[in-house]
């Protein structure tokens, strides 16, 4: 698969553009590749005129397994030409630079970084097989992406803190109860439910759409930009723990991580 085709492109006549993450043989986990290939993708729906309403989706029956862990064990040290730490701080600023209403359209896996993407979104629909987490505790790390603001936003201070402190797992039916998802659909209607509703809104004027999104956003700015400074920090300090290295080892084995070796 050429890098181009990481992320799936197709504009309808009434403005929708449906984005697709397209690395199915990965559950759609993020890359590098991945994490620009979705910031151009975004960036060019909102540079586009044409483009009203922006869906994304994922190949495969998945939305997203996340962060590739196998994708840690390149080369990080070599310098970005645009200045950024990775593709995911890249991608992650131009996620909340999109003035356009964003979509989700969330079925199968949507772990990590592709719930918080989820989170991210204005409206998440789900599909039924849907199964959401939040695994940064089992981790070792701290959520990403602003959810530790957009997730209480959603669903209130502490179901916000239930669903991060135990890492538990969300299908529909639960999604749909605490306010994660707008609407539930059975996952062969998903996609087409989806694009239906984006193609509702975006029969109205973009700059009115653009301009009721930052109304929408503007209470939410500080603590969004609050959010991710002191994710960032923090997962810096405990990317590469000990604690974090367990639990990519026990992943990669196969096995559940021993944290309690860590408390003596």
């Amino acid at each position: 698969m050429s890098d181009e085709d990481r992320i799936l492109h197709e504009l309808d006549d009434e403005g929708v553009l449906h984005l697709t993450l397209n690395r199915p043989e990965k559950k759609n986990a993020f890359d590098e590749i991945q994490w620009d290939a979705l910031r151009t993708s975004l960036d060019g729906a909102g540079q586009d005129p044409r483009v009203a309403v922006v869906v994304l989706s994922g190949a495969g029956g998945n939305f997203s397994s996340g962060a590739d862990l196998n994708s840690f064990q390149g080369d990080r040290d070599t310098p970005r030409e645009d200045g950024m730490p990775s593709g995911f701080f890249a991608c992650v600023d131009s996620i909340f630079a999109l003035e356009k209403p964003l979509l989700s359209a969330v079925q199968g896996v949507a772990v990590g970084g592709g719930c918080t993407l989820a989170l991210a979104s204005d409206i998440v629909y789900v599909g039924e097989s849907v199964r959401l987490r939040l695994p940064f505790a089992n981790l070792g790390l701290v959520p990403e992406i602003a959810s530790s603001y957009t997730l209480q936003s959603a669903v209130g201070r502490q179901r916000a803190n239930e669903l991060m402190f135990t890492a538990e797992w969300i299908d529909a039916a639960r999604a749909l109860e605490v306010g994660l998802a707008a609407r539930a659909f059975p996952d062969e209607e998903l996609l087409e439910a989806t694009l239906a509703k984006a193609r509702e809104i975006a029969q109205w004027p973009v700059s009115s759409l653009t301009a009721i999104k930052r109304c929408m956003q503007v209470a939410h700015r500080a603590g969004i930009a609050a959010a991710r400074e002191i994710e960032d920090k923090e997962m810096m300090r405990l990317a590469g723990s000990p604690e974090n290295i367990e639990a990519v080892v026990a992943f990669l084995q196969k096995r559940k991580p021993d944290f309690k070796q860590f408390r003596k």
